[in-house]
Formats: C-alpha cells, structure tokens, sequence
C-alpha cells in the first residue's frame, strides 16, 4: 500500500480536527471539493475497511475514522452545492421493522456521505410499507435494509416481496447487511448486495452505480 497523504493518515487515525483543518486547506489552495472526496476520503475509508476487516481495527476506531471523515465533508459539503457537482447518486436506508439498532447503519451513512451520496436515512424500527413508500416518494438508486437480529433478518426478505408486489423491485438497487446476514442469505432473497461493514457498503453501492460491480459477489 502506498504512503498516506496528510489527510488521509488523520482520517485513518481518526483525527476529526486534523482531517477537517486539512480540507480546508485543500479547498483554499484550489482543489476541487470532488477531487478531495475521490482522491483522498474515499480511498482512507477503503483503508479503514481492509483494517478492519484484518482484526486491526475495531468498533471505536471505526467510529472515530468515521467522525474524522463526516468532519472533512462538512467543510466540503456547501461547496459540493454551490459548484453544482452531482451526488454519485441517493441512498435510502433504515434498520428494519422489530430492530432497534443503528450503530452498523449509523455508520454506514457516514460511510456513504463521505463518499459523495445523498443519504437518506429512515432510522430504526422502520415498517416495511413506510420502506416501500419512501422508494415511491424519494426515487432513490439503493435502498440498504439493515438486519442485527436473527428474528428480525427475514424482514429483509418480506421487504424485497413488498416492493415486488408493489412493482418497485426493478426501480431500485437492494443491498443488505448486519451480524446475523450473509451473502448466501442475500443471494437467496434476491438482494442485489451484500456487505460486511460500512466501508465495503459505500464501495459495494458506488459499484452498483457505475456498473463496475457483480451485484452477487460479496464484497
């Protein structure tokens, strides 16, 4: 792996002051806020990932890395609007119907807004009609459905039927993830994809959308 610029080592250690100072100092030297998101935050967190996928990282490093990133976009963010630069696309994402956790999910959003989507997220506890209608009302291109239970990991199956019966599936990508999921299971519902933590999520969603990606390959 080739050396960390300035920014991405404060993302990767997690330090949200450094990362946010940088950027700054990135956008007043007349780097373009994209270029930022694509050149240096995006690649960081692919480095958080791989370290937490090797055992080296855990949860609180994660959290702050993620702390130091959504630190870096806000200083971006009103300059992504005034330059009039497209999201790569939206996301609409919520812990399904019966769970009530959100750290996986809370941390997959940061994943996602740092890496340039639009993000909406719909919370926990979310009732599969409420899921089916926000992709009628917000259009989003992915819907991530989160599952940290056993007992509530066949929802995301009831959810993928809904919208079926709705005649929404075809209209919007399906990705899923949480402790209990696997890529088997999401194969055998019918999900266009699978992650294992926030950082392949983000990678995994902006495959899906530039078609670089075998929606049934785990990430």
């Amino acid at each position: 792996m080739s050396a960390l610029s300035p920014l991405q080592e404060a993302v990767v250690v997690g330090d949200w002051d450094k990362a946010a100072e940088l950027t700054t100092q990135g956008v007043k030297s007349g780097r373009d806020p994209r270029a930022i998101i694509d050149s240096e935050l995006q690649p960081a967190m692919a480095v958080v990932g791989d370290k937490f996928s090797d055992g080296e990282y855990f949860l609180p490093d994660m959290l702050m890395a993620a702390r130091a990133m959504t630190s870096a976009v806000e200083v971006l963010k009103p300059l992504l609007g005034q330059s009039g630069v497209a999201t790569i696309g939206k996301v609409a994402i919520g812990t399904v119907k019966g769970d009530v956790h959100d750290i996986g999910k809370n941390m997959v959003v940061m994943f996602l807004k740092g890496t340039g989507f639009d993000v909406l997220d719909l919370g926990v506890d979310v009732p599969t009609e409420r899921l089916v209608d926000e992709v009628k009302r917000e259009k989003p291109d992915i819907l991530g459905l989160s599952a940290l239970l056993t007992t509530t990991m066949p929802v995301l199956d009831t959810v993928i039927q809904a919208l079926k019966a709705a005649g929404m599936r075809s209209a919007v990508k399906v990705i899923v993830g949480g402790a209990p999921v696997t890529q088997h299971y999401a194969d055998l519902i019918g999900a266009d994809g699978y992650a294992d933590n926030a950082g392949k999520a983000a990678g995994l969603c902006k495959r899906l959308l530039t078609g670089k990606h075998n929606a049934k390959v785990k990430e």
